[in-house]
């Protein structure tokens, strides 16, 4: 069984107001002073980690991320409890923190990198794979002024990932990047993943997360809120961020997996079916069937605009597709309180053998996050097989026409 490299055991941080500096420089000597005001931005976070093991940090802007992180690292004390981690540490944080404006990108890096423990002599052997890495060309040898936040984003994660660390903890730096290096940046934590290192990673993309991550906490104003599967954790983060006035969030277990419901309930499912050609009702389809998805709802209050939107997500809990009757021009005006009204969406399954998940959505407009009248995840499962197409991979099913021929000697 896997040993804990990382323990946080009731951390929290407050940072205090007092009303003069003397009584903040008397505190810093043991004085008991008492401060006028305190705003706790985390409190009483716990959190186990084991070797090997990928964690996702999730959380609205202002809920703790990122002072969980420092406060990990160290680079910020706790007000109460403590964080421990086994090994060697290496941490994207704050982009660029720690930086000297005015020095190179290759003078940088021999100061970050010596910040880290690393020889003098290790790290002139490392320099040239760091700056092969960032791809920053000449700018390498030019003051970080004049980066771009892409280039410094560059810089450091290449010195901060030069050497696998035992534990790697990841802020959302990695938002700033083009869409090339942050494919590079993923293929290179990934590999750390495969040969042992242990992740720790702040990041509002649930794709980044669900693909890397073996589970994921929810922190809310301060607050560990939820720890489970990372597709757990994304519907319930999702449903506290459509969640309006009387709205509630709901779970319910469900075999192995955790549903997550939110929503007024001025409108709701009462049935969710998936049908074949023939009307009836089916858990396991082939590659490419034509398939109904029916959706019963029942109006509880009357609603000037009803939509009604579907996501069809692989076993990771990534979208594979969805849509609403808002993007079609469908949208139901004036809905009366007792109507039943029925959604069919037709469609053929052209997808790749595996199991898939249905989350489902009533709301007035574009999206549920305005007017959610209710959000299901895990609404339907179902399973789809290859019967009698050819083998192929992937989550699509994209069958090609290839053409193959002998080119002429001549042109050899």
């Amino acid at each position: 069984m896997s040993q804990d490299v990382l323990i946080v055991e009731g951390v929290g941080k407050a940072y205090l107001e007092f009303s003069s500096e003397l009584h903040r420089f008397a505190r810093w000597f043991g004085v008991p002073v008492r401060a006028q005001a305190e705003q706790w931005v985390l409190r009483h976070a716990s959190l186990r980690v084991k070797a090997g093991e990928a964690v996702g940090v999730v959380g609205q802007n202002g809920a703790g991320k990122s002072t969980l992180l420092k406060l990990i690292v160290g680079t910020v004390r706790p007000s109460e409890g403590h964080a421990w981690a086994r090994g060697r540490v290496s941490a994207l944080l704050e982009l660029g923190l720690g930086f000297n404006p005015e020095l190179s990108g290759e003078e940088n890096v021999r100061h970050a990198a010596g910040l880290m423990g690393i020889s003098s002599s290790e790290i002139e052997r490392l320099l040239p794979e760091i700056e092969a890495f960032a791809e920053v060309g000449d700018y390498f040898r030019q003051p970080v002024r004049t980066y771009s936040s892409g280039m410094q984003m560059r810089i450091a994660f290449s010195v901060a990932t030069a050497v696998r660390p035992d534990i790697l903890i990841v802020d959302e730096a990695l938002a700033v990047g083009d869409a090339y290096f942050i494919h590079k940046c993923f293929q290179r934590i990934r590999e750390f993943r495969e040969a042992g290192t242990t992740l720790l990673i702040v990041s509002h993309d649930p794709t980044a997360v669900q693909s890397l991550c073996d589970r994921a906490v929810l922190l809310d104003s301060g607050r560990i809120l939820l720890d489970g599967t990372p597709q757990e954790v994304f519907d319930y983060y999702n449903a506290l961020i459509a969640e309006k006035e009387n709205a509630t969030i709901r779970t319910e277990k469900r075999d192995a997996f955790v549903a997550t419901e939110s929503g007024s309930g001025d409108a709701v499912f009462e049935s969710l079916l998936l049908l074949d050609e023939a009307g009836r009702e089916v858990e396991y389809i082939g590659v490419g069937a034509r398939v109904t998805l029916r959706a019963r709802v029942r109006v509880v209050s009357a609603v000037s605009s009803l939509v009604f939107g579907y996501i069809l997500r692989d076993r990771l809990g990534q979208p594979v597709y969805g849509t609403n009757t808002y993007y079609t021009d469908q949208t139901l005006r004036d809905a009366k309180a007792g109507e039943i009204v029925e959604f069919d969406a037709q469609f053929d399954a052209d997808l790749g053998p595996g199991s898939y998940s249905v989350s489902v959505a009533l709301h007035c407009s574009e999206t549920h996050l305005v007017n959610n009248y209710q959000w299901k995840d895990l609404a339907l499962v179902f399973t789809v097989a290859n019967l009698n197409l050819p083998s192929f991979i992937g989550i699509g099913y994209l069958p090609p026409v290839i053409d193959v021929r002998r080119a002429p000697p001549e042109t050899r």
